[in-house]
């Protein structure tokens, strides 16, 4: 228990733009929305629910999933006059979120703030040199590393491992691993070793978990919420994923105990009744632990209570598990195919093959999961006619009802990965690498070998797969409930907004802009009836 009850925020800060809603929590590839997205922070919700355990007081100010300005943001943190900050930023925002630690900090000058996400993870000295934050937590153990900081500044315990901060700072206690970086120190290497069983369970009141129960894509059965299972894909090689090499690197990989996460679905059923979770691991556990995890959901009798949906790798599993996910009611299954071409695949060390994409998605569709693919487009190795290759096999796999939805993205070699890396070795980067605002998924960062111009096309043209007449039937021939029709038609709108995601005009698009739903509208039909779309 800390001797003074501070005070610590945690804090998503409205950012200002025509761009749509940023997804910045809980989001391996960031990117603007035009149709709204709101996805629950696991990892800064647990980090709350930890420091109130602990005995701080804790306030939770989500000023995106909150709809508020700036101006009302800042002025609402302003009055609360919290000691400690913590913010979770991204290459693509962290300049914005530089301008407003230094905003902040003139008007509360004793105010210590805290960055922690990939960016900073990769590159903690260039923050400190770019704003007035105080420190940086290195690594995705930030919701314990946050209480034990809270410690060492309240109560004078010795700084946990893992922690930039500046030298001018003589109050702290330093570890005897301290580095000396000059103006800054390093409390050693991320500490990755805690037992997420420790943790307690997110106080859902505390964390506002209704601002993000009904905008998210991934929900069909509402009010709906997010699971973490472990930290976070236990595959951690794709090099595209500034998580595996950051947040979570290659042999940090923890999970839960099935019983505790059972536990933690029994407690959000009961008290708060969810009707649907997604378990937003980078990769659901297998083996015996989902096996376990499945016989807890069906002896119990919960699996006739709530819908469980999460993230899989189309290699992972063989039909016997598909059936048990089944029985449990396992609902929606997310796969990252990412590409239909087997050099594209072994270049980004995703650990399959293309036949794997066909041959899990048929035994996730047999066991009566609702596959959905995740795509790419974009590689600088990649022609045409391979990424016309994606496509095809994409389309095909509606045409036949093995997939009932995907999400088609551009593909961006965030700062800090090894793609990222490969592409400034090869002069593959068609901007500056320091011009992180770039990199924010609204228009491709790489070279290709054809007119990059129509990575647009091909991302509409894989949307607008979704409008084949044996899809649309399939769907309609379905409907069972009036959940089912809310979903349906929640789908269409997301659908028309990932078309202007990565539209050439999309900048300033608003669903109260006529011509925001004429370009949508003209670019449906135009991909629909190409010629290329049948």
């Amino acid at each position: 228990m800390s001797q003074k009850k501070y005070k610590i925020v945690i804090g998503y800060p409205p950012i200002a733009q025509e761009k749509g809603t940023p997804l910045l929590s809980q989001n391996r590839q960031f990117q603007y929305f035009n149709a709204p997205c709101y996805i629950y922070p696991m990892v800064p919700a647990y980090a709350a629910s930890l420091a109130q355990e602990r005995g701080y007081d804790v306030v939770w100010m989500d000023g995106i999933a909150e709809k508020m300005s700036y101006s009302e943001w800042a002025s609402k943190f302003i009055n609360e006059k919290p000691d400690i900050l913590m913010i979770e930023t991204k290459a693509p925002v962290v300049r914005q979120h530089w301008k407003i630690v230094d905003e902040l900090k003139n008007e509360l000058p004793e105010l210590v703030i805290v960055l922690v996400g990939d960016h900073v993870t990769c590159f903690p000295e260039e923050s400190l040199n770019s704003c007035s934050a105080d420190f940086i937590i290195l690594g995705g153990d930030y919701d314990f590393v946050l209480s034990d900081l809270a410690d060492s500044l309240s109560s004078g315990t010795t700084l946990p491992g893992g922690i930039w901060g500046r030298s001018s700072n003589k109050k702290l206690e330093l570890p005897k691993e301290t580095e000396n970086k000059g103006k800054y120190f390093v409390t050693g290497s991320s500490q990755l070793k805690h037992k997420l069983d420790d943790l307690p369970f997110i106080d859902r009141d505390l964390t506002k978990w209704k601002l993000y129960a009904y905008e998210n894509g991934n929900y069909k059965y509402k009010p709906a919420t997010y699971m973490y299972s472990g930290r976070d894909c236990w595959w951690n090689r794709c090099t595209f994923c500034i998580w595996d090499h950051s947040l979570y690197p290659r042999g940090s990989y923890r999970r839960f105990s099935p019983e505790r996460l059972f536990a933690e679905v029994k407690h959000v059923v009961d008290n708060y009744g969810v009707r649907e979770i997604f378990d937003d691991a980078g990769t659901l556990f297998v083996g015996p632990p989902l096996k376990k995890f499945c016989q807890l959901l069906i002896d119990s009798g919960y699996n006739k209570k709530v819908v469980y949906s999460c993230n899989m790798r189309l290699n992972a599993l063989n039909q016997e598990y598909y059936d048990l996910m089944g029985k449990a009611n396992f609902r929606f299954i997310l796969y990252g195919m990412e590409s239909a071409n087997q050099e594209t695949l072994d270049r980004i060390d995703k650990g399959m093959k293309v036949e794997d994409i066909e041959k899990g998605v048929i035994m996730a569709k047999k066991a009566g999961l609702e596959p959905h693919l995740t795509v790419m487009l974009g590689y600088p190795w990649e022609t045409e006619e391979m990424v016309k290759n994606t496509i095809n096999l994409a389309r095909d796999l509606f045409k036949r009802g093995y997939v009932d939805t995907m999400q088609a993205t551009i593909t961006i070699p965030y700062p800090g990965t090894p793609l990222y890396n490969e592409c400034v070795k090869n002069g593959w980067l068609r901007v500056d690498p320091k011009d992180y605002e770039a990199f924010d998924m609204r228009g491709p960062v790489m070279k290709t070998p054809f007119p990059v111009e129509r990575i647009y096309d091909f991302t509409q043209e894989l949307y607008s797969s979704f409008f084949t007449p044996q899809y649309i039937i399939r769907k309609v021939l379905a409907v069972r409930s009036p959940d089912d029709v809310k979903f349906l038609f929640m789908a269409a709108r997301r659908l028309i907004g990932h078309l202007l995601d990565f539209d050439k005009e999309q900048e300033g698009s608003s669903w109260l802009n006529p011509s925001f739903w004429f370009r949508a509208v003209k670019s449906m039909f135009k991909h629909v009836f190409s010629k290329e779309s049948k």
